[in-house]
């Protein structure tokens, strides 16, 4: 088969050998198939791609929230032990009334550990969401034990007291400086009824 002996004009395509016809059904076909693989399925192969990121994410999310409700009770028991211990605490978070007593249950417990108290500085209050903070710095001298008799009696008090920022260091006469900051609670007892009025409309 000669090809410059054909008539290479579309419209008289019928008229053109068969291998041709094949070969030019063909190459149409793969353009046709080409082009619509090119705009139509690029994109929804795109989609489909997003559709099951997507699919992934509300799975997991799904599975995180089929297993919280799963531990419901639990949390439930949990949230009402939390309640539980904080209203024991609160219980013992001294009033603004037992506050001046605390405070002299504080120094009698270190007078009585056998220390000398070279700072007792009471601190403003300092508010937090249901109680506030009252710091104390103190600066004691004592030997060691004595200091250690006198953390476990603050330990021992009926009412919450905590130590923070200690710094101890010798001093010139063999004995033990140390300086902290105490910390007592006192109740905020608006906030706390807050609180439960809120929890109550929910």
């Amino acid at each position: 088969m000669n090809l410059s002996e054909v008539n290479w004009d579309p419209n008289v395509a019928g008229s053109w050998p068969l291998p041709i016809k094949i070969a030019t059904i063909f190459l149409v076909s793969l353009l046709v198939i080409g082009a619509g693989y090119y705009y139509i399925t690029i994109d929804q192969l795109n989609e489909l791609e997003q559709l099951e990121i997507k699919e992934k994410k509300l799975k997991s999310s799904f599975e995180k929230k089929q297993k919280k409700a799963i531990n419901l009770p639990d949390y439930r028991a949990q949230f009402k032990q939390i309640e539980a211990s904080l209203g024991e605490m609160i219980k013992q978070m001294p009033t603004k009334a037992e506050v001046a007593n605390l405070l002299i249950d504080i120094s009698q417990t270190g007078l009585a550990s056998g220390l000398e108290f070279r700072l007792f500085k009471p601190s403003a209050a300092v508010r937090k969401d249901f109680y506030s903070e009252l710091p104390i710095s103190i600066q004691v001298i004592g030997q060691y034990e004595e200091l250690g008799l006198f953390v476990s009696g603050l330990a021992s008090l009926p009412r919450i007291v905590t130590v923070h920022n200690v710094e101890i260091y010798p001093d010139k006469n063999k004995a033990l400086n140390m300086t902290a900051t105490i910390k007592t609670y006192n109740e905020e007892v608006g906030a706390v009824k807050k609180k439960k009025k809120r929890r109550g409309r929910k």
